[in-house]
């Protein structure tokens, strides 16, 4: 048997490569949209891809299950958690198996069983993994898909906190309970194999380490230890302080209930030439994304109304919470990082890439005659004591409500990165936004969209810790009621 875990570092998503050596055939679970780089990868390996598994209806990336089923792949779904929340796309002319708890079947000589783990979504499935071809009698291994985490447990509140369903996280959160309980009765030596790792919005404490086994989870993991307290101090945990959900991952669970739209190839953006540029910002519905990496030489010039979205881990994150898919997408980058960023905007269903300007046509065009790159003021955050005291400003914690929750400057407005777009109309546009974060890396993300939306914005850069330290440690608990993120603060 060959088994194969495949990172995409920025979405820190996993998926997985099964593979019987002995018939050549191969099983993929949990791809992402662009999959010719999974065939790749298979066909290096000796393999052919024929079924593609999912554990669940996923919220953070858009499968790429779809895309294998049109291309005659054998796709293995979920049949459990009920009609609302269950496979809409595949009809009579997909190869389509839907698996209930305690089904299996085969690729080549390995055997994948079906273990309903609802709590992360009703529908929620993990798979051990026998390899009868090399003559094991019980599994190796489990794919957990968002279930169970290095340290952690899948969140349970997505279907409220990003798709809208009202109530359902207390009863996913109940759920989840159950299902850890099967999982504390599984064998000690089995091996845990995860959907995400540390990064990703779809845990609140995700382990670094890309794998780990039943008993060193049961021994060591917070979430569950948590379990063993009972029901109510499970779900007590595990929706305490859960980060707010990017805005896009409501879209994504539509869309991958529905079908995600088909990619067949990958967008081609065009670049664009310096006389070329005025015509760009003429154009509506485009939206400029300026992943540069340097937040302060962001602030100090870029083209007017850009989104900043540095090309690091937190890509999709700023980009799926900022942009949206039916707007068109300008990228400044690098040339040669064009198509890894096309790669990790398609995978959250923004297609719409239809051009780039390198950051030398950038300078150019700012260097010309009667054109100005814009500037965004920025101070450090030293600064920030004697600018908040001022009568016409207002200080932007832009932090998770957690964050927030522990420690915050006196006064302060709070509204999480990832749903500040969604939250403008709480801002105040007659006084001036002083936006900060923890470090300046957040902050510059939503300094830029607040910006772009026409308010007068200073960016705060520097480490908050530092000025607590300095100034007794703040102000803690909540936002007032009537700030802007105290709704969110309630459901995420």
């Amino acid at each position: 048997m060959l088994f194969r875990q495949i990172f995409d570092e920025r979405l820190a998503q996993y998926a997985y490569l099964v593979g019987c050596q002995e018939t050549g055939e191969a099983l993929l679970v949990d791809p992402e949209r662009d999959v010719d780089r999974y065939l790749t990868f298979a066909d290096d390996e000796g393999l052919q891809v024929v079924a593609v598994a999912e554990t669940h209806i996923h919220a953070d990336f858009l499968s790429g299950a779809r895309e294998l089923a049109e291309r005659g792949l054998r796709v293995y779904l979920s049949a459990e958690g009920g009609e609302e929340w269950s496979y809409a796309w595949p009809d009579g002319g997909h190869d389509v198996v839907l698996l209930r708890d305690g089904d299996t079947f085969r690729v080549g000589n390995v055997e994948i069983a079906a273990l309903h783990t609802p709590g992360h979504t009703p529908e929620h499935l993990s798979y051990t993994i026998t390899d009868r071809g090399g003559g094991a009698e019980g599994p190796m291994g489990l794919v957990t898909g968002d279930f169970v985490f290095m340290g952690d447990t899948g969140r349970p509140d997505l279907l409220e906190s990003a798709a809208g369903v009202e109530g359902a996280m207390q009863e996913g959160a109940a759920s989840l309970y159950r299902s850890v309980v099967r999982f504390l009765d599984l064998p000690d030596y089995l091996q845990v194999w995860p959907g995400h790792g540390a990064g990703s919005a779809c845990g609140k404490a995700l382990g670094s380490v890309p794998g780990s086994t039943v008993g060193y989870e049961r021994r060591f993991s917070p979430a569950l230890e948590a379990a063993r307290g009972g029901e109510k101090a499970f779900v007590d945990y595990v929706l305490d302080a859960q980060p707010e959900p990017p805005l896009y991952f409501g879209r994504m669970k539509v869309l991958n209930r529905n079908g995600p739209p088909l990619l067949a190839s990958l967008p081609a953006p065009r670049p664009f030439a310096v006389n070329e540029v005025d015509g760009l910002l003429e154009r509506d519905g485009v939206v400029v994304v300026d992943a540069r990496e340097g937040r302060s030489g962001f602030m100090a010039g870029h083209l007017p109304g850009s989104i900043y979205a540095p090309f690091d881990t937190t890509f999709p994150t700023v980009t799926g919470s900022y942009v949206g898919p039916d707007e068109d997408v300008v990228l400044v980058i690098d040339r040669h990082e064009v198509e890894q960023a096309v790669r990790n905007l398609v995978r959250i269903g923004l297609d719409r890439v239809v051009g780039f300007v390198t950051p030398h046509t950038l300078d150019a065009w700012g260097s010309t005659d009667g054109r100005g790159l814009r500037r965004i003021t920025e101070i450090d955050i030293s600064c920030l004591d004697n600018e908040r005291r001022r009568d016409d400003v207002v200080v932007l914690d832009v932090r998770s409500l957690s964050e927030y929750r522990e420690g915050h400057v006196p006064g302060a407005r709070h509204v999480a990165y990832t749903r500040l777009r969604a939250r403008l109309d709480g801002l105040p546009r007659d006084r001036r936004l002083l936006v900060h974060c923890a470090s300046g890396e957040r902050s510059a993300v939503a300094a830029a969209c607040l910006v772009r939306e026409g308010f007068d914005v200073v960016y705060v850069n520097g480490s908050l810790a530092s000025w607590l330290e300095d100034h007794g440690g703040g102000s803690v608990g909540p936002p007032p009621e009537d700030a802007p993120g105290a709704e969110d603060g309630a459901t995420a």
